[in-house]
């Protein structure tokens, strides 16, 4: 009975100690969250910036709509896919992968896929995908700066060597529902078209449009690689809020299990330590009518 009992209350003991660990991972993801959001709510400003600057310069009577041209009728889409190398997030992977693979025929000309995360990288190679380059998952707010920036100079590299005409960006964008998300598809290049007419036809903000310095098609191209820093920017800041909106649910699952795991064990600790006590009372009192 001793040694039962024993059991029981380092088993106790070990799942408290675990309540306590998913409790912290918990509040941590909450917290990651949160951070990654603020993020993207602070790229709006930014995003409205740049936007600006595109205006300005797309109503210089020297700069055409900006199209992506690719000889020989071979065009070659560029495709970067936002994954994770951490724990704990369920299907964050396989549903992305599931997504990219489905939509990758949609998409015109061959491909060339750039992979954010080494699990991720797993499955595109499992599904024979052409894959250019592999870069690793920022850690924190401040390394997703440096991510973007090497993620620009890859595209930019590639766009001037003529090996891609086109850009896509795949990854999970948390949903309505907490804790939810779902993969989705973005095209920054090229740039739409509809969407250069609509910011041609924006009325500027005083009755002097700004003039451009130097040359009006450096500028645009200097502002195009800030819309895509932004645009990248978003995109992955989004995936690391979808991954820790994931941890969270998983957490919370886990720290419900736990909890009703805790409480099945007490009772039963208690129901053990109490049939103990019963068995104990009826030997004293077996032994003090066998003294009668």
């Amino acid at each position: 009975m001793s040694d039962g009992i024993e059991a029981l209350r380092h088993r106790i003991d070990g799942t408290a100690d675990l309540q306590s660990v998913v409790r912290t991972m918990k509040a941590l993801s909450a917290s990651n969250i949160g951070v990654y959001e603020r993020a993207v709510q602070a790229l709006d400003t930014y995003y409205h910036t740049v936007e600006l600057g595109l205006v300005a310069c797309l109503r210089q009577p020297d700069v055409p709509l900006v199209t992506e041209t690719h000889p020989g009728g071979n065009p070659v889409s560029g495709v970067i896919v936002f994954g994770t190398d951490q724990g704990l997030v369920g299907q964050f992977n396989d549903l992305l992968a599931d997504f990219v693979v489905h939509t990758l025929p949609e998409l015109p000309g061959k491909k060339l896929i750039w992979v954010v995360g080494e699990r991720m990288q797993d499955r595109m190679e499992d599904h024979h995908l052409p894959l250019a380059e592999l870069f690793n998952v920022p850690n924190s707010l401040n390394a997703v700066t440096s991510l973007i920036g090497q993620l620009v100079v890859a595209v930019e590299t590639a766009r001037e060597r003529g090996k891609i005409h086109g850009l896509y960006l795949f990854h999970n964008r948390p949903g309505e529902i907490s804790g939810n998300y779902e993969p989705v598809i973005q095209r920054l290049l090229p740039l739409d078209a509809l969407w250069q007419r609509q910011l041609r036809a924006q009325p500027w903000l005083t009755n002097r449009l700004p003039e451009t310095l130097g040359s009006s098609l450096q500028t645009l191209a200097a502002l195009i690689r800030e819309y895509l820093f932004v645009s990248l920017f978003r995109a992955c800041a989004e995936s690391l809020a979808s991954e820790n909106a994931s941890r969270l649910a998983t957490m919370q699952r886990a720290e419900k299990n736990i909890g009703e795991m805790l409480d099945a064990l007490k009772h039963s600790y208690h129901q053990l330590r109490q049939e103990g006590i019963d068995a104990e009372l009826f030997d004293i009192v077996a032994g003090f009518e066998g003294q009668m």
